[in-house]
């Protein structure tokens, strides 16, 4: 049997708050925020006192948890000794507590608080903990590679993706069929086998996602009997393997909505000069051990694999890839034939000759060649704000920039123009992040941060750094 568990997908959004700014400097109400994300609606409701989300950001000098729901972001003011925490494993404590057993960002949670004069404390913290599957039913990754390794025909099963359609786009286990679990009403008689004694393993985005537990129990309704459950899910795949990709989801999910990845050609430079997919990075098959080395992206990078047919040369620079500690590698099915045969754009000439990575700004961060033209000379309608405490800006600040804390920003809101770009920086970006959601929650349109490591001297000096 598998027990449902809740599934929360919380974004961390820091509140800075502390009192309310007087009345007569409160701006209007912003629009209702939503309280749970859409992919959590599946299992659950919207409760009053409540959001789920992902977590994304704690700060325990602001007293600040940052949540992310879908697209929009919630803060929440929180007391150490009074907030508490529930981590995965059950285990409770309080703002402590969190500071030993922090959540990673990302994860699914629900954060519970009370509202008084607009300003949100979370008084409960819980961490979404692993679905739970019964031994019978639990497939490992060892299991999945055999499966994977005979493929459909000679190991007579049917893999089944059930996450949404835009996360199996970005890739996935190789011989999977994409069956979400939100559709899974709607799409199983097309999809499922007619023989119910079939074997049929579901799996999604990891070990607290109950989309394939929950796709497991509606196939068993329907009457099938050898139903399994890759628990570990997309994540343990790529730990260890690569994904796979079609040349449309590529296309479509990747290039067509400009999300950063690395793309790299695996053919011989000569044969993929006459033709290559736009933004391709040459990297030869027989070079691979030193051009794997060379590779300077971060390890979570997205990278996809192509060659000329989807085949061995793909395959092999992949699972380089993959030993060296990169996490989101993935094969293109089919290779530049599938491409080709699918009529997209192909470039010509020289591919580009060295990977670069860099990831999509997070809402609100300010590019650092436009923020040290600030610092250096500060124009008449920018306002640079040092958002870390009175101590660390006695210690040393910008000479451009006005220290208001990130805790008092709701206090001085009359120090704080609606008429100038608004600039936040700390030293890390973590507090800048916050105060710059806790200004816009605030009416403030014009509002941007630093998202960056900050040093500072005394004389005012600094050096900045992206890591």
């Amino acid at each position: 049997m598998i027990r449902n568990t809740l599934l929360f997908t919380v974004a961390a959004c820091i509140s800075a708050g502390a009192a309310c700014a007087a009345e007569s400097a409160a701006p209007a109400a912003s629009p209702a925020k939503p309280t749970i994300a859409k992919i959590c609606t599946n299992c659950h409701k919207a409760e009053p006192g409540a959001v789920r989300g992902n977590f994304d950001i704690v700060t325990f000098k602001a007293k600040t948890i940052q949540v992310k729901i879908d697209d929009a972001v919630e803060q929440f003011k929180f007391d150490e000794d009074e907030i508490k925490v529930v981590n995965g494993a059950g285990k409770t404590g309080d703002g402590e507590f969190l500071k030993d057993n922090l959540i990673k960002k990302g994860h699914e949670v629900k954060v519970e608080y009370t509202e008084k004069n607009g300003v949100k404390t979370a008084v409960k913290l819980i961490e979404k903990p692993p679905v739970e599957v019964s031994a019978e039913m639990l497939m490992k990754t060892a299991d999945i590679e055999k499966l994977v390794a005979l493929g459909p025909e000679k190991g007579k099963y049917f893999l089944f993706d059930s996450r949404p359609l835009p996360r199996f786009q970005e890739g996935y286990i190789p011989t999977a069929v994409n069956l979400p679990f939100p559709s899974f009403d709607k799409l199983a008689e097309k999809l499922l086998p007619q023989d119910k004694k079939a074997l049929i393993v579901f799996y999604c985005a990891g070990p607290s996602c109950n989309m394939s537990p929950g796709s497991a129990e509606k196939a068993k309704k329907l009457g099938y009997t050898n139903l399994k459950v890759y628990k570990d899910g997309m994540p343990s795949w790529l730990e260890k393997h690569y994904g796979v990709l079609s040349a449309q989801f590529l296309k479509e999910a990747w290039i067509d909505k400009d999300i950063p990845h690395v793309l790299l050609d695996v053919r011989p430079e000569k044969a993929a000069a006459k033709g290559f997919i736009k933004g391709a990075v040459a990297f030869p098959a027989k070079q691979v051990a030193k051009l794997v080395k060379g590779l300077d992206v971060k390890k979570n990078a997205p990278v996809m694999v192509y060659d000329q047919n989807g085949g061995k040369d793909a395959t092999a620079v992949a699972s380089a890839l993959v030993k060296a500690g990169f996490k989101r590698v993935v094969v293109l099915t089919g290779g530049f034939e599938a491409w080709r045969a699918a009529k997209y754009d192909v470039a010509s000439g020289k591919l580009t000759a060295k990977a670069t990575y860099v990831p999509k700004p997070r809402p609100g961060e300010i590019n650092l060649d436009e923020f040290k033209k600030y610092a250096a000379e500060l124009p008449a309608n920018v306002m640079i704000i040092d958002a870390r405490t009175s101590a660390e800006g006695k210690a040393g600040m910008l000479k451009t920039a006005k220290l208001i804390p990130a805790e008092e920003i709701k206090d001085r809101l009359s120090e704080i123009p609606k008429d100038k770009l608004i600039v936040f920086y700390c030293n890390t970006g973590v507090i800048a992040e916050v105060a710059y959601n806790t200004l816009k929650d605030l009416g403030y349109t014009n509002v941007k941060f630093v998202n960056a490591k900050v040093e500072f001297e005394k004389n005012g000096n600094y050096k900045i750094s992206k890591e």
